[in-house]
């Protein structure tokens, strides 16, 4: 069993509470846009899985993948930063999609909040929104989930003051 903090957006900056609300996770996982710092800042809490966004310098590139397929427990994750959302993804995420059929899909770009089943891809797709200043976002948020077996469960999302 394994509890995952998710977070996205940070454009370089990180909240003094994000470390308060994953002490108790296992892993961080970023939707990308990481921003100058975050990523060492985040390494620091947890062990770190990510990608990298659009607004990401060449050291973040050089770190993070465009895409990351990965297990966690028995669940197949794919992170990307740039996907859409069910059933409006991209046309090059709709093909990796279709070519890595993963349980769960984690994206970020948008800055909006949103966790829904895809009942066509049968995955869970989440978007934790966005944790930095940047944006037009008026909340920032995170989420964490639990991961037991293949089971994903305990999703709460976060609001940061």
């Amino acid at each position: 069993m394994k509890k995952i903090g998710i977070i996205s957006d940070t454009h370089g900056f990180l909240h003094e509470e994000v470390q308060n609300y994953f002490k108790d996770c296992d892993e961080i996982w970023h939707g990308g846009d990481f921003g100058s710092g975050v990523a060492e800042m985040l390494e620091n809490i947890k062990p770190l899985k990510g990608v990298y966004g659009n607004i990401d310098d060449r050291n973040i590139h050089q770190l993070y993948p465009e895409q990351n397929i990965f297990y966690c427990e028995k669940v197949k994750v794919m992170i990307r930063h740039i996907g859409g959302y069910p059933p409006r993804y991209n046309k090059e995420t709709k093909e990796q999609l279709a070519i890595h059929h993963p349980d769960l899909f984690i994206s970020g770009h948008s800055h909006i909040l949103r966790i829904m089943y895809d009942q066509n891809l049968r995955l869970l797709y989440i978007n934790p929104g966005a944790a930095g200043r940047q944006g037009w976002h008026k909340v920032k948020t995170l989420v964490t989930i639990v991961i037991d077996g293949k089971d994903i469960r305990d999703c709460k999302v976060i609001e940061l003051p």
